[in-house]
């Protein structure tokens, strides 16, 4: 299983040769491609090979670009990589209504509980009480819009009543905007993998929106970068390289699943392959993650 996500912050070359990856700065590294999980071009002066991209593409890695303020702005995805993407396709498009929305659901549902657990992580047991009662007030579709009532609430019991969500001026929002661009590159990955097409949402239907499906099922995952800001980025920190680097290692952080430990990635993989059950044999109920202690997962 690949595991390792590999962060370019300095100008490099990359290429293949030889199903390894050759990243070029003062000295050749190289990287067998089947350890990879995912790659992360911050360094704009960086050129990478088409024969390295296509190989990457094969090898079902996911590699991020970035835009002029560091930030991701662009994922390659695996394509075509599913013997059975057309039938995938017929699936989604023949999900009912009501399947959607009880799906969605059980989504928003895991997320507000994943937010209750990220506010008790944090020591704040009286908050993650009130929202914990939340999660069980969703109901089908979640009509009365509880995930807006719950992030309503969650966000300035979690920073602080002065806290807003927009301000680009506040070096919290940049890390969890970071955060979840690297969570969402990693979701989209994991459903074209499945052979989904992502733009084809449960909840999320925007005709602009190439990743609906990965807005999607990322909800329940983004308490994994919360937990991490809460704890290690002040409103004034700098985005500096050792910071990103560690936003995107959260892929590889563990969480739990069907009440087993794997990392994020993993996990994403996981949800992903159980959504597909979901759409093809009609199952009522989909596999999500429930939030850890931030810790590096470990292979046994």
């Amino acid at each position: 299983m690949p595991y390792r996500n590999l962060y370019i912050a300095h100008p490099a070359r990359i290429s293949c040769r030889s199903a390894q990856l050759l990243i070029c700065t003062d000295c050749e590294h190289s990287v067998p491609l089947e350890d990879i999980a995912a790659v992360m071009v911050e360094d704009r002066q960086t050129s990478i090979t088409a024969a390295a991209l296509s190989m990457l593409a094969q090898s079902g890695i996911s590699v991020y670009f970035c835009d002029e303020k560091h930030t991701p702005c662009g994922v390659l995805l695996p394509f075509l990589q599913h013997s059975r993407q057309t039938g995938m396709l017929s699936a989604q498009t023949a999900l009912s209504l009501p399947a959607k929305k009880r799906l969605w659901q059980q989504i928003v549902t895991a997320k507000i509980r994943n937010q209750a657990g990220c506010l008790s992580l944090c020591g704040k047991g009286d908050a993650a009480g009130w929202l914990y009662s939340r999660s069980n007030a969703v109901n089908s579709g979640d009509s009365e819009n509880m995930e807006a009532v719950a992030a309503a609430y969650y966000f300035p019991a979690l920073f602080g009543a002065d806290f807003v969500r927009g301000d680009e001026a506040d070096a919290r929002n940049s890390a969890l905007n970071y955060g979840y661009a690297i969570l969402r590159g990693a979701i989209a990955r994991a459903l074209t993998a499945y052979g989904f097409l992502p733009s084809l949402g449960l909840h999320h239907c925007s005709e602009l929106n190439a990743f609906n499906l990965a807005d999607d099922l990322i909800e329940p995952f983004r308490p994994v970068v919360d937990l991490f800001v809460a704890g290690n980025v002040a409103a004034a920190a700098e985005m500096n390289p050792a910071l990103k680097g560690q936003l995107f290692n959260l892929l590889n952080v563990d969480i739990a699943l069907a009440g087993k430990h794997y990392n994020v990635a993993y996990a994403a993989e996981l949800c992903a392959q159980n959504l597909q059950k979901c759409y093809r044999e009609k199952a009522a109920v989909l596999s999500l993650p429930l939030l850890l202690e931030l810790r590096q997962h470990t292979y046994e």
